[in-house]
């Protein structure tokens, strides 16, 4: 239910931004790679899509805020899966980032914001492909995360994006259900680059 709202809230908010004078708003396209804190692997190994639309508005010369959609893909990746055994993660996601831009520059801007996830699809994968439901632990349903990211204007009309994002709940517990502190489970870490074309 409250992603059905949110999905329409925002579809009604960029309604308006395109017939209204003072919000601007675009496309976005782009790739996001990803890792799952507390899965036993490192790096950003697995790669994604990120696609979506955006809407903004400035509230000061310098000062602006922007709300997305879009369709994000995250998880984890084992390259060697063949040595150690270890299952990797396949995560699909619609995304509602909220953030306020500054812009330092002419061509530069930094940013930073909340980001809420829903979760589409998920699975856990061996060798052999995906693994059943039944022999694995549910991922939450949504994922709630904080980024910071920098604009670079390459034109008037395109924009490229790099963010950083971490989850700040826990997408799912550890397998052994253990806590310890500020460590309460498994988060995503998503660097992503975009491409943002306004209309």
């Amino acid at each position: 239910m409250l992603k059905k709202f949110a999905i329409l809230l925002f579809c009604g908010f960029l309604t308006l931004s395109i017939q209204a004078q003072n919000f601007g708003g675009g496309l976005i396209a782009g790739i996001a790679t990803s890792q799952v804190s507390g899965d036993q692997l490192g790096g950003f190994n697995k790669a994604g899509f990120l696609v979506g639309a955006f809407t903004n508005k400035s509230i000061s010369p310098l000062l602006s805020i922007q709300m997305e959609m879009t369709y994000i893909q995250k998880g984890s990746n084992n390259p060697k899966m063949n040595e150690n055994s270890i299952s990797d993660i396949s995560l699909s996601y619609v995304e509602i980032p909220l953030l306020l831009r500054y812009q330092q520059s002419n061509t530069i801007a930094i940013e930073g914001g909340i980001e809420t996830a829903f979760l589409i699809s998920s699975s856990d994968n061996d060798i052999y492909g995906k693994i059943s439901a039944t022999n694995t632990r549910e991922f939450n349903t949504t994922d709630i995360g904080i980024f910071i990211g920098l604009d670079y204007s390459i034109s008037q009309k395109l924009t490229l994006n790099s963010r950083i994002s971490n989850s700040i709940i826990p997408i799912r517990a550890h397998v052994s259900g253990a806590t310890y502190k500020l460590n309460k489970g498994q988060y995503n870490s998503v660097l992503s680059f975009a491409l943002y074309y306004k209309l």
